[in-house]
């Protein structure tokens, strides 16, 4: 009995003796702090150690018992780490620690963010209008400003600015998430359109017009540029459009999108000359279309679509009419077989476009190929998807009506009939004529976007309002960042 006690006296000597020497065999050499491009919700730290090994930051709001943690890191000798979400003029506690088999931590050290800037600064929420904070279901509204400076904003259900990403250059007109958590965003130059940039009270058009359609070459939600940004604020790279094609495709026509190969695609504006005495009009004018680019991350062509080569200009009775813009596509995105589906404004319906032919695969919507009731044609939509459910959704301006809001539709393509699923009409005061979004929530809500009144609200599938933010500017579209996207920067501890 003493011989096994002796030996397991050494063993433990052993082992403790084999722990206290791994664990001192590493040290912090320094540990560094700086507030990258001066965001006050992003703080990041540097860590050099004496030797490679990996480590993470545990981090807490004073006065909070919550602890966050980051991720490990690999092993290396230095290491930079970003806390992010931070809260303006906050005090913040933090360790660093080494992941070793007791964990080697620093003391306790501390930061304050820095107070918000003065232009984020907004009564983002109202208590005299619904807010109910659990609405967002933990998540964020991402809206993009197209004025200077240019920013992409994170609200969170409180109305509080959880992240952002600035540029001085340019304004961001709109931005999505990509399918590896980046940022895709498309950057507009600021132009004199405060008729379209300032939330009105009557939302529709301030012209009589058969149909609210673009002004000028640019339009209102022309882009010049795109880029990618992660969520730690780093722009990964950006593409001019004026050096993709050799000057082809100057403009984005409204919408950016990265598939799942990487590859970016967005709408173009596609010009051609075209003989008016064809169709009773006089000499050659140039119409005005749309088309779709696909071209890499560095602006190399894949593959273009114009939409001339697939329409019949001599047997369109609308073409005078519109002749600088005859369709007016103004929203992009994929269908579950990574077909293209866009939103066609002038003719109320949505295409579906083979994303290797080019040929039109199908249109929905009023003298569409799918039967439907008449009574849920949708007017000048936007914001076309494929929703949870695997329904085809847009959200309907509805000029005709002059009542706005998200609807869904069941496609079935073998007997071609479209079924309606979600019909969320909004209030009479949140009609908005041009722009806007519609996307179902993890809890079945809606994120609706009233883009010429300023609103972003959380409705129910019948269009009653939960939750509302005010914009102090026009929001093109507001789009949904889910809680668990930030599970690659931190944890609950």
């Amino acid at each position: 009995m003493k011989r096994l006690l002796l030996i397991i006296l050494v063993l433990v000597t052993v082992l403790s003796g084999l722990i206290y020497y791994l664990n001192h065999s590493v040290s912090i050499n320094s540990i560094e702090l700086s507030t990258p491009n001066n965001v006050a919700t992003n703080e990041a730290v540097r860590v050099v150690l004496n030797k490679e090994e990996a480590v993470y930051v545990r981090y807490w709001k004073e006065g909070s018992s919550e602890k966050l943690r980051t991720p490990l890191t690999p092993k290396a000798k230095e290491h930079d780490i970003r806390l992010l979400l931070l809260e303006p003029n906050t005090t913040y506690y933090f360790q660093v620690v080494i992941n070793k088999f007791t964990g080697i931590s620093s003391k306790e050290m501390s930061f304050h963010t820095r107070e918000q800037s003065p232009w984020l600064v907004h009564n983002w929420i109202r208590e005299d209008q619904p807010h109910d904070t659990a609405a967002l279901n933990g998540g964020m509204v991402m809206l993009c400003n197209a004025r200077l400076p240019g920013y992409i904003a994170m609200v969170d259900g409180e109305g509080v600015i959880r992240w952002y990403w600035q540029i001085d250059d340019i304004g961001v007109r709109a931005a999505v998430l990509t399918p590896r958590g980046t940022l895709l965003a498309m950057l507009r130059p600021p132009v004199a359109d405060v008729i379209d940039d300032t939330p009105k009270e009557e939302a529709d058009n301030l012209r009589e017009m058969p149909k609210p359609i673009r002004r000028g070459a640019l339009g209102f939600a022309g882009g010049t540029a795109v880029a990618e940004i992660d969520l730690t604020g780093k722009m990964l790279w950006r593409i001019n459009m004026d050096t993709v094609a050799n000057g082809k495709y100057k403009v984005i026509h409204h919408d950016v999108r990265m598939d799942k190969n990487g590859n970016i695609v967005v709408l173009t504006r596609n010009k051609m000359p075209y003989d008016m005495s064809k169709i009773g009009g006089k000499g050659t004018d140039t119409l005005g279309g749309d088309g779709i680019l696909v071209m890499d991350q560095q602006g190399r062509k894949i593959w273009e679509w114009n939409v001339w080569n697939e329409w019949d200009t001599e047997h369109d009775p609308y073409l005078k009419e519109f002749a600088y813009d005859r369709f007016h596509m103004n929203s992009l995105n994929f269908d579950a077989d990574s077909n293209y589906l866009v939103s066609v404004a002038i003719e109320d319906q949505i295409w579906k476009v083979n994303r290797s032919t080019g040929k039109i695969m199908w249109k929905l919507g009023k003298n569409g190929n799918f039967k439907m009731d008449t009574s849920f044609y949708f007017s000048f939509q936007h914001s076309v998807h494929i929703n949870p459910y695997g329904d085809l959704m847009v959200f309907d301006n509805s000029l005709w009506k002059k009542r706005s809001g998200a609807v869904s539709f069941h496609l079935d393509t073998i007997n071609w009939i479209a079924t309606p699923q979600i019909h969320a009409t909004l209030p009479a005061s949140k009609y908005t004529s041009r722009m806007g979004s519609g996307y179902v929530l993890p809890n079945g809500n809606l994120l609706q976007c009233s883009s010429k009144t300023g609103t972003v609200m959380v409705t129910d599938l019948r269009g009653n309002i939960l939750w509302q933010l005010n914009a102090y500017f026009v929001p093109y579209r507001a789009e949904y960042i889910p809680a668990a996207i930030w599970n690659k920067y931190f944890t609950k501890e």
